[in-house]
Parts: C-alpha cells; sequence; structure tokens
C-alpha cells in the first residue's frame, strides 16, 4: 500500500520561502513518476511540478523559475522549494505518485488524472 505524506506548508508572507516535503513509502517499483499539485477551493487540481525517477522535470509556467522540485531517492522523499511566494500561490498541495511508470523521455505529466496515488495535502498560505 502507497502513502505518501506531505509536509513543509505553513503561513508567510509575499516574497518568502517554503519547502515542502513528500516521503513516500510501499513504492514497488523503481520507475516513478512524482508530482505537486495544487488546489484551492472550486478551482480544478493544477499540477504545480513533475519529476520522474530518472530525473526528467517538469514544471508549470506559473511556477517556472521559482519552484524547484527534487528528489532523494535514497530518503524515498520529493521536495518542492519555493521561492518568491505570491499571494496567488495560496492553495492546499498535494503530492502525488504515478506509479509504475516507464517513460523513455524520463517526463512525466502534470495531468492529475494520471496519478494512482495521492497524500493528505498540506496547506500553503501566502498573504500580500
Amino acid at each position: 500500500q502507497v502513502q505518501l505524506v506531505e509536509s513543509g506548508g505553513g503561513s508567510v508572507q509575499s516574497g518568502g520561502s517554503l519547502k515542502l516535503s513528500c516521503e513516500a513509502s510501499g513504492l514497488t517499483s523503481s520507475a516513478n513518476c512524482m508530482g505537486w499539485f495544487r488546489q484551492v477551493p472550486g478551482k480544478e487540481r493544477e499540477g504545480v511540478a513533475s519529476i520522474h525517477s530518472v530525473g526528467g522535470i517538469s514544471y508549470a509556467d506559473s511556477v517556472k523559475g521559482r519552484f524547484t522540485i527534487s528528489q532523494d531517492n535514497a530518503k524515498k522523499t520529493v521536495y518542492l522549494e519555493m521561492d518568491g511566494l505570491k499571494p496567488e500561490d495560496t492553495a492546499m498541495y498535494y503530492c502525488a505518485a504515478r506509479s509504475p511508470y516507464y517513460s523513455n523521455s524520463g517526463v512525466c505529466s502534470r495531468n492529475f488524472l494520471t496519478y494512482n496515488n495521492w497524500g493528505q495535502g498540506t496547506q500553503v498560505t501566502v498573504s500580500s
């Protein structure tokens, strides 16, 4: 059974930084996609960033240059470092896994419908 546990959310002022962590357990494949998503009430879940186990990375245009996704395979943990936070980044942030996923290109989709394992979420609030 796959479990994903997010941590690191909180409240910051505009321009501040946060680093989210997602610890995964129960993944039986070494080929996986891990993604960070966010959602505000009344809106569709948005794919923020994704990373494949071989290293391919994808970002939403709205966070390029500000957010960095990374992974520590030994710790089975995926991170989302968020700098230059804006009030519009306020949302519940979710970690997700698509497992297994074999890809020659090593790039993962940011479409939430393609992910089959989800964490409980961690709230990020950015005040102006």
